[in-house]
């Protein structure tokens, strides 16, 4: 049975699973869609048409569902937000909804963990099992692989891509795309290296590690030719190497 605070707001409309428990304060919209087993733990809002997938669970001060920050397309009533399933959404995150350049969606995938004030700006799609440390932001359309991680108080530029498994490191503002499984650190993100312990610590054997350590070697610190001319030798030399054909297709 649906457990609601008697200070909780639920506009009529709102779909609201059996199983859901929303705390003190909350306001849940019309349009919004709850799933089972999710939990508003209080003083959350949900606006607009917002999806929250089964198992999520939202802490205080968390805003869902508000309208883009995109000057004119604040107040379309298409717009859109959708959460998955089984994310932790921590203190006075914020994630908004879509524009018109985008089908009017925002996407975030299951599994994910939004620490304290991480922001999601409109038509950005988000992967599953990513993780945004404190203070974290993205702006609007970008693009995280699944099992991102962002460290604390570090920003991603609209419209970059950040590849599966890459991590950002603490206080680093990102201007560019990052390549899947790569590490970046600096006031203004350089790309370091691999994330091998990320790799090793999601159960990649070594020498699988090893090999697109190599190709990243050959592709980024190689003197032989121009990168371009190494990107088209490494699509032949590595074909047999999915993780390192991953990274080429998404260069």
């Amino acid at each position: 049975m649906t457990k609601i605070h008697p200070s909780a707001i639920i506009e009529d409309g709102a779909q609201i699973a059996a199983s859901v428990e929303i705390g003190p304060l909350c306001w849940v919209s019309s349009r919004a869609k709850i799933g089972e087993n999710v939990q508003l733990l209080g003083r959350v809002t949900i606006m607009g048409d917002t999806t929250i997938g089964e198992g999520t669970i939202v802490f205080p001060g968390a805003v869902l569902g508000g309208g883009p920050q995109d000057h004119g397309n604040e107040f379309q009533p298409e717009a859109r937000l959708i959460v998955g399933k089984n994310n932790i959404i921590r203190e006075n995150v914020t994630m908004h909804a879509g524009t018109p350049k985008e089908h009017f969606t925002t996407t975030v995938g299951d599994g994910g963990m939004f620490m304290v004030n991480s922001h999601l700006a409109h038509d950005c799609v988000v992967g599953n099992n990513v993780i945004m440390t404190n203070n974290a932001v993205i702006g609007g359309h970008v693009r995280l692989g699944d099992g991102v991680i962002i460290g604390g108080n570090s920003a991603v530029h609209q419209f970059c891509r950040i590849g599966r498994k890459a991590m950002i490191g603490g206080m680093s503002g990102i201007d560019r795309d990052v390549i899947p499984f790569g590490i970046v650190t600096g006031e203004r993100g350089k790309l370091r290296g691999l994330n091998v312990i990320g790799l090793k610590r999601s159960g990649f054997e070594e020498s699988v590690v090893k090999s697109i350590t190599r190709a990243f070697m050959y592709l980024f610190k190689g003197k032989e030719g121009t990168f371009e001319e190494r990107v088209a030798i490494a699509h032949e030399k590595f074909k047999d190497n999915e993780m390192v054909m991953e990274q080429i297709k998404f260069i």
